[in-house]
């Protein structure tokens, strides 16, 4: 099993940051490696950007942790085993840091994984910035 991880310090509050990691469903749009997400009755179906699919099923959900881990349970990229944890946690003064870590096998999936996490994450404050921007 190959374990990644990445993090971002965010000038965001933890409650805004969870909020976004928390609409499961709607990944796709702060995931640039992602064309298109949708809930489903147990976790959601991802549709990257080259057309594969993959579909994740929710394992915690913890409003009081901020923590939100799933599954990759289907889809046709040849995952094995996938576990993948999201934690946000608060730093006060507004700002917050995102955790995200993935145990994923085989390990050629697990480096396509861990660069497409990478971008997201780094991303993230930017996403937030313009979220906050159209919704004021």
């Amino acid at each position: 099993m190959t374990s990644i991880r990445s993090h971002a310090i965010l000038d965001h509050d933890a409650a805004s940051v969870w909020a976004v990691v928390r609409d499961v469903g709607s990944v796709a749009d702060w995931f640039p490696a992602m064309a298109n997400s949708e809930p489903t009755g147990s976790g959601r179906r991802v549709t990257l950007a080259d057309g594969a699919t993959l579909v994740e099923s929710t394992v915690t959900l913890d409003e009081d942790l901020r923590r939100f881990q799933y599954r990759v349970v289907g889809g046709d990229l040849g995952v094995d085993s996938h576990l993948g944890t999201i934690d946000v946690i608060d730093l006060g003064d507004g700002r917050s840091v995102l955790v995200y870590g993935s145990d994923v096998e085989p390990a050629e999936v697990a480096e396509a994984f861990d660069a497409a996490i990478g971008e997201a994450v780094d991303g993230l404050n930017s996403y937030l910035a313009t979220r906050h921007t159209t919704s004021a």
